[in-house]
């Protein structure tokens, strides 16, 4: 199977790229299962391929910090040592050796590399979800603080910002009610 084909999850036959993206449910063309493919524009895109790097061939050519048999390539923009075609990580235009990139991972001092996102809002929407004052004052003022943050990469919750507001200040305008009704009588 090559990197442009998609198999029926039923039959394991191979799915037509005209049932790619469609709006409907398609059928197999084997079997007669209904499928939905939904396939990224990155599937047909064409990658090139890794080097391994290059053997040393010359005496006194610079060698590979990691690999001391292959050739140097580039030197690491970071610490400066010299790496070959295999060690080269590319990240956001910067040439950066395993040991640097690892480091800049850990001390996150690599812009533009992220494993993790807090999630304020909806962190925001379960504050406004529990039934407590204080809850819906953070609420409001997570949902209004973060309001431009960016989101899950998978589901960004775009409603969870109005939502919180509204369950917020409903909750506040709740427990000041109940504050009147309780000092009226």
């Amino acid at each position: 199977m090559n990197a442009q084909t998609i198999q029926c999850p039923r039959c394991k036959r191979e799915v037509g790229e005209t049932s790619f993206n469609q709006p409907d449910l398609t059928q197999c063309p084997s079997c007669g299962a209904s499928l939905q493919v939904q396939v990224f524009p990155a599937l047909f895109r064409r990658f090139a391929p890794g080097t391994d790097g290059e053997l040393l061939m010359v005496e006194g050519e610079s060698s590979c910090f990691y690999h001391p048999k292959k050739k140097a390539e580039v030197p690491c923009d970071a610490c400066g040592r010299f790496m070959c075609g295999l060690c080269d990580c590319q990240v956001k235009g910067q040439h950066l050796c395993p040991a640097c990139l690892e480091s800049g991972h850990r001390k996150k001092t690599i812009q533009g590399m992220e494993d993790m996102r807090m999630l304020h809002r909806r962190q925001a929407f379960v504050l406004a979800l529990i039934p407590f004052l204080i809850t819906g004052i953070a609420a409001i003022y997570m949902a209004i603080r973060y309001r431009k943050e960016p989101g899950s990469l998978v589901s960004p919750m775009h409603w969870a910002v109005p939502a919180s507001l509204i369950l917020g200040s409903l909750q506040i305008l709740g427990y000041l009610l109940l504050i009147v009704l309780i000092v009226k009588s």
